[in-house]
């Protein structure tokens, strides 16, 4: 969506904002929502009271923004999405929670994104992401920066999801998991169980199928480390040994490669317990 003159042409700014916003004359905006002067403002969207958004925004037709949700600066929210609708939790008792959302996001066709629960609950989505049409984020999530969410994904409450992950569409990620950074999901997989960082999952459950090279060598991640990491999940993955025993076996490589350290790591304390395979991984 730009601020073209043909779409300039069609608005007709309140009088009590400023004039260099772009909001349409049917767009619903609250006197008390906190607007950066160069949003712009699509067609029957409603911008209710206690919303902040920053500084070159752009929102397209019949989208709903209400709740104590802050936006960032250089967001991209497309038609139909509802951003800070109460969340989809019979515990929800009207508390007050928040919902805040980064900078360079793009919010794509009807994605729905709610607040946390419980008084001062808060869900957490940062920067740089993209959210394909009908994405889900359900209360108390936590998203990283520069994920990569497909058509459908879809999170239930207290997910947590680092930065560089990519879900493929369809998927559906259980309360509570967290998914490790440079993960990635295949599509329609159901997910149950913690994912490590840096693999490639697939699967109803999921299971770990190798390591995500191409997410790897794109962010310049050192061929030695991959090759460190290729030793470390076969012998978490694919060695029969318990998760414990090969968390020992693997010590003198995590003081060798940090990826390694925090692989590690996550597993020490995942709470869900990590999804696993029976393959050998080459590198």
């Amino acid at each position: 969506m730009s601020k073209a003159s043909s779409f300039a042409r069609q608005t007709s700014c309140l009088p009590w904002l400023n004039p260099r916003m772009q909001i349409h004359k049917t767009a619903v905006v609250s006197r008390k929502a906190k607007l950066a002067d160069d949003i712009s403002v699509g067609p029957y969207t409603i911008i209710c009271d206690d919303v902040q958004i920053g500084a070159g925004t752009n929102i397209g037709a019949h989208c709903f923004i209400e709740g104590h949700t802050k936006i960032g600066s250089s967001c991209e929210i497309f038609s139909g999405a509802v951003v800070g609708s109460r969340p989809q939790d019979l515990k929800f008792k009207d508390e007050i929670t928040y919902l805040e959302i980064g900078s360079n996001n793009i919010i794509r066709e009807y994605c729905t994104f709610n607040p946390g629960t419980g008084e001062g609950g808060k869900t957490i989505v940062g920067s740089g992401n993209l959210f394909m049409a009908y994405s889900h984020i359900a209360h108390d999530c936590k998203i990283g920066d520069n994920c990569v969410f497909a058509n459908n994904a879809t999170l239930a409450g207290h997910v947590t999801v680092e930065d560089k992950t990519v879900i493929g569409g369809l998927v559906a990620v259980h309360q509570f998991v967290h998914l490790g950074t440079l993960c990635i999901i295949g599509g329609c997989s159901k997910v149950v169980q913690d994912i490590p960082p840096y693999s490639t999952c697939d699967g109803h459950p999921t299971r770990v199928y190798g390591l995500n090279l191409v997410g790897l060598r794109r962010n310049n991640i050192s061929r030695d480390s991959i090759h460190a990491l290729t030793h470390a999940f076969n012998v978490l993955f694919s060695s029969g040994l318990s998760i414990r025993h090969a968390l020992e076996s693997l010590v003198k490589e995590a003081s060798a490669c940090p990826e390694v350290a925090y692989l590690i790591d996550f597993i020490k304390r995942s709470e869900r317990g990590i999804s696993r395979s029976c393959r050998v991984i080459k590198e």
